[in-house]
């Protein structure tokens, strides 16, 4: 069977249980497909340099591979979030074709909650104020030669949070397109780079440890911001057993161990208006498995639209 049978048979079945009194696959479905759309007409943009933050992504990227040649091949791979071949963009098409799998999801709330996050992840403002995150790891690179941009700069971010400066790339930890927390030999979780990021070894101040981090890390997006959009169930769940984890072994010491979620540190500027009305990091992946209705900020009535032309305008502002 093709893709798109495939796809029209999910949506078919999906409207079917939508007429027995529960609108949730309705919904789905819907979201599947403004999702889908906005993904691209979003990934025609980044083609077409209508993403500010990717413009600028791709030109820091180059004028610094000049100056740092031996740092080329990471530079290179930061540059690919500008595109539709990044690392956060493929996560919104993976996603977005894991939506379509009842299997993927222990429920069909988690499963709508999980649609409208892709919908709104696609927007083009919001994938924009995404992009700040490597963009500011670039500029941090270039010892303030290159301006930060939608953040206060990287010492100001450091006194007001009472964070600890992990040197350039923290902004990328914890984002598990870029890596994940693994356990070491000692019990205790550590960051582990993918692929060409590890090239951040380089530059960072020794390997960051879960427990060090989780008090002490700064502001990033991802982590303050755009986790709730840009994390999947599975990645959220990924998260939550790493904490669960660490506090387990902190409560045997007789210890206290919060969350790195549970406090959001400041430093963001000029976010678009779809950031600042974002739900807050700290609830990515703690939506009850089982008793609680998730309510769509769409009722069933709602008018779904897309809202492209509106958010491209205001990425060409450079919201």
């Amino acid at each position: 069977m093709t893709a798109m049978f495939i796809r029209v048979l999910t949506l078919t079945l999906l409207m079917t249980l939508a007429g027995c009194g529960d609108d949730r696959p309705e919904r789905i479905a819907q979201f599947q497909q403004l999702a889908g759309q906005r993904i691209d007409t979003l990934g025609q943009m980044l083609d077409s340099g209508q993403v500010r933050n990717a413009t600028l992504l791709k030109q820091y990227t180059s004028i610094l591979a000049k100056q740092q040649t031996e740092m080329a091949p990471l530079l290179d791979e930061l540059a690919k979030d500008a595109t539709p071949k990044g690392p956060m963009f493929t996560s919104l098409v993976r996603r977005a074709a894991e939506l379509g799998d009842p299997n993927n999801f222990v429920d069909l709330d988690q499963q709508l909650a999980e649609a409208e996050n892709i919908y709104h992840a696609a927007d083009p403002s919001l994938f924009n104020d995404m992009l700040s995150d490597p963009l500011n790891v670039v500029a941090d690179m270039s010892n303030g030669a290159l301006a930060r941009v939608n953040s206060i700069s990287r010492e100001a971010s450091a006194l007001a949070n009472g964070a600890e400066d992990f040197g350039p790339g923290s902004q990328l930890v914890g984002n598990p397109n870029y890596g994940s927390w693994q356990t070491g030999s000692n019990g205790m979780s550590f960051w582990a780079w993918y692929g060409m990021y590890s090239m951040f070894s380089n530059v960072m101040r020794g390997p960051i440890g879960y427990d060090r981090w989780s008090s002490r890390r700064n502001y990033s997006y991802y982590n303050d911001v755009g986790r709730y959009r840009y994390t999947s169930p599975k990645q959220a769940s990924a998260q939550n057993k790493t904490f669960e984890r660490t506090k387990k072994q902190f409560n045997s010491q007789g210890k206290r161990f919060d969350s790195p979620y549970a406090k959001s540190r400041s430093g963001s500027t000029s976010l678009s208006r779809q950031s600042t009305s974002t739900p807050k990091a700290s609830s990515t992946g703690t939506r009850s498995k089982t008793n609680s209705k998730f309510r769509s900020n769409y009722s069933k009535n709602s008018n779904f639209r897309n809202s492209n032309s509106r958010t491209t305008r205001g990425v060409r502002r450079g919201k």
